[in-house]
């Protein structure tokens, strides 16, 4: 970075000598994937770090100095405290870095990572879902790896929504401003103490935006910020929400994300050799990086082809209408400045996105990022496929298994999502370095080894943490006075602990089904209600405020739950969000997925889940495919091209109710041995840990991503500059 940049984490905090690098621990997200960072804090007073998100700087400014003064004379604490910096210090400095080891001849390289949300923890609530919370676990694990990443977003103060579901089932949005100050987060600035600014042109003016900076482990994550007063109101406005549906106000965004990205990355002295697009949102970026060498002298065609050798573009969306593209008034409107200097006529910048629609034609981001990327991917093996047929028409001479599109499958970050009590368990039977070895299938073996009474009693305890936090919630809300009795039931008082549970929860975007299990209503009763077999179905996601079919389908299954002759065994829980989905991964015994196939790019909900020993039952679509072996799960219905879509709901639910009525209640409730441990369900979770944990896990991912995509970017650069 450049020598004029100012990188100092802040100083809020009147904290005790003895305890003072709290304040630094706080504004790095090391603390997010390692539970005894989190406890520094949780220790010192556990209600308000509950009550305040778990944002640990917000929690130093509130806690009263009683009980810092406490923590700083408690030897207990201080050892735990000493014990816990070393580690972090350890961490940020240590030189045995796996990618260091593997690739110390590209230790100056850099590799930049764009997306358009970035889900790392609940107090920075900057994410919708799950684009979000893979980019997060994708930067985690770059830290883990030491790879040279950043990583290029948007800091929204207004974040997505808060969700509330009022009495009828109907989901309605509130804003929650997010206190920029309070967060975990730095401004950057530079020599004079001024904020760093980059600027972007729209038509008639420029935008301008400062730059946050993120500590996620040895990452940085810079992300933009419209709010100045130099801007306009609707200017400032760019940067408050995601997700914007006026045409105008999204195209603004992605331009100062692509365009404006690079800026930021060049102001701050960042010259990287990869440039990751995750998703189409950020593809200006190939626009303003070949503007930079046609004013350097080289020709359109030039620039393109130098551009294209370093980009990476990862699609996650397998269908048409689900990718970006904007009417051709608009890039006309936005871009007439700028293909005239690039030396393209307007026909020749059009065709760098333009794709057919039934209603005319349009310019597509995704088409932007393919037709000037290198290395393109999608993010499971099917998906790969659907990739492949969607986007063939840009390559019309090829075969349609030729098209340059290959897959990644998505993972998830294991310290992030994994149990503490079960990362316990795992310390004890796996070995003490097992977590530098999380994507060794071998390693994943020894989980054999785990006595049945022990996985069982952690498995027991984090069902009961779950209703723990569940019944919790409803209280805090029935205390509001603003709640119906029905909503508080309707929140899950009623839930046992030893009574199997499924859990559900997702955005609610209709190809996702989540009423499916709905669909025999008498039959689903049968099997809630059996006195001897019980099952409780836990619900939760949010529906896109734009998005009525989605709320009309919340809307049904809300009713369903507020049926009495349920007896409080559905459960929907509102304002879904990173903290929750720990509880629920975590705590449920079955994870529930069922859209309609092949619409699930991967999805990675239920690879968490697997990872702490919940069973997955799920349609063969996205990750699921790849995973299931017939023996760690269960599948919905067949692995098989989808039929006319009222006939595979159809087939799908009586699947579902089959499984769930021939194999898995029997096999929760029955074959349980003396202690009550019912080991045949045991040894599916041991075989679902061994195979997916290890297969599914960012490590593999992150490392595929490297040897697939990143080094060949890398080695074209190495190849340049020799």
């Amino acid at each position: 970075m450049n020598e004029t940049i100012k990188r100092e984490t802040p100083n809020h905090f009147s904290l005790p000598r003895r305890i003072n690098r709290l304040g630094q621990l706080a504004y790095n997200l090391w603390w997010v994937w390692n539970p005894e960072g989190q406890q520094l804090f949780r220790q010192i007073r556990p209600r308000l770090w509950d009550e305040l998100e778990h944002n640990p700087v917000a929690f130093l400014k509130k806690v009263e100095r009683s009980y810092l003064n406490a923590a700083a004379n408690d030897t207990y604490y201080l050892d735990m405290y000493d014990r816990v910096m070393k580690k972090f210090d350890d961490y940020l400095n240590g030189e045995d870095t796996w990618f260091k080891q593997q690739y110390p001849h590209l230790l100056n390289q850099q590799i930049a990572y764009f997306s358009f949300e970035f889900g790392l923890h609940e107090s920075l609530p900057v994410y919708a879902g799950g684009l979000g919370i893979l980019a997060g676990d994708h930067l985690k694990e770059a830290s883990d790896l030491g790879l040279p990443l950043v990583g290029v977003g948007f800091i929204y103060n207004q974040g997505y929504f808060t969700q509330v579901i009022t009495e009828d089932g109907w989901q309605e949005t509130h804003t929650k401003h997010l206190v920029l100050e309070d967060a975990p987060i730095a401004l950057l600035k530079d020599d004079e103490g001024n904020p760093i600014t980059i600027s972007v042109e729209l038509p008639g003016r420029n935008v301008f935006a400062r730059i946050w900076e993120v500590r996620v482990g040895r990452v940085s994550l810079f992300l933009l910020d419209s709010n100045l007063p130099v801007n306009s109101d609707a200017d400032r406005q760019l940067t408050a929400r995601l997700y914007s549906n006026d045409l105008e106000v999204r195209i603004s965004q992605e331009i100062l994300l692509g365009m404006g990205g690079v800026r930021a990355l060049r102001r701050l002295g960042y010259q990287p050799q990869v440039w990751h697009m995750n998703e189409g949102h950020s593809a200006f970026l190939a626009v303003e990086r070949a503007l930079e060498l046609v004013r350097k002298g080289k020709t359109f065609a030039e620039a393109a082809a130098e551009v294209r050798k370093t980009n990476v573009f990862t699609t996650h969306t397998p269908v048409p209408a689900g990718n970006d593209q904007f009417p051709l008034w608009l890039v006309d409107k936005y871009f007439s400045q700028i293909w005239p200097e690039l030396g393209l006529t307007r026909d020749q910048f059009v065709d760098l996105g333009r794709q057919a629609t039934p209603w005319g034609e349009s310019f597509c981001m995704p088409v932007l990022a393919l037709k000037l990327s290198e290395h393109a991917n999608a993010v499971s093996e099917l998906h790969g496929q659907v990739s492949r047929r969607m986007w063939h028409f840009l390559w019309p001479e090829r075969a349609v298994e030729d098209v340059p599109i290959r897959h990644i499958t998505n993972g998830v970050h294991t310290g992030t999502w994994l149990a503490r009590r079960l990362r316990l368990l795992f310390d004890r039977y796996l070995g003490a370095d097992w977590m530098k070895r999380i994507d060794d299938p071998q390693l994943w073996s020894q989980v054999e080894n785990i006595p049945d009474g022990e996985l069982w009693a952690v498995r027991q305890h984090l069902k009961r943490k779950l209703i723990l936090y569940i019944n919790d919630r409803a209280r805090q809300r029935w205390q509001s006075g603003q709640y119906h009795p029905a909503q508080a039931l309707a929140s899950g008082v009623f839930l046992e602990p030893y009574s199997l549970t499924i859990g559900f929860a997702r955005r609610f975007a209709t190809y996702k089904r989540g009423g499916l299990i709905l669909r025999d209503y008498d039959r689903l009763m049968r099997l809630v209600t059996n006195p001897d077999m019980p099952v409780q179905i836990i619900f939760a996601g949010k529906a896109h405020p734009a998005d009525e079919p989605g709320k009309l389908l919340i809307q049904q299954v809300y009713r369903a739950v507020k049926d009495s002759r349920m007896g409080g065994r559905l459960v929907f829980l509102e304002d879904y969000d990173m903290n929750m989905a720990r509880y629920l991964v975590q705590g449920v015994d079955v994870w529930l997925n069922n859209p309609r196939r092949p619409n699930e790019a991967s999805g990675t909900s239920g690879m968490k889940a697997a990872l702490n020993g919940v069973l997955n039952l799920s349609v063969m679509d996205g990750w699921w495919r790849e995973g299931f072996n017939g023996l760690n799960g269960w599948a919905i219905g067949e692995d098989a091209d989808p039929v006319d879509p009222n006939q595979q709901d159809e087939m799908d639910a009586r699947s579902l109710y089959e499984q769930l009525e021939k194999d898995i209640i029997p096999l929760y409730y029955t074959n349980r041995s003396v202690d009550n441990i019912p080991t045949a369900w045991i040894a599916r979770i041991k075989e679902a840990i061994r195979t997916l944990a290890p297969q599914f896990s960012t490590r593999r991912m992150v490392k595929e991503y490297l040897s697939e995509m990143y080094l060949a970017c890398m080695e074209e650069t190495e190849q340049e500059t020799a």
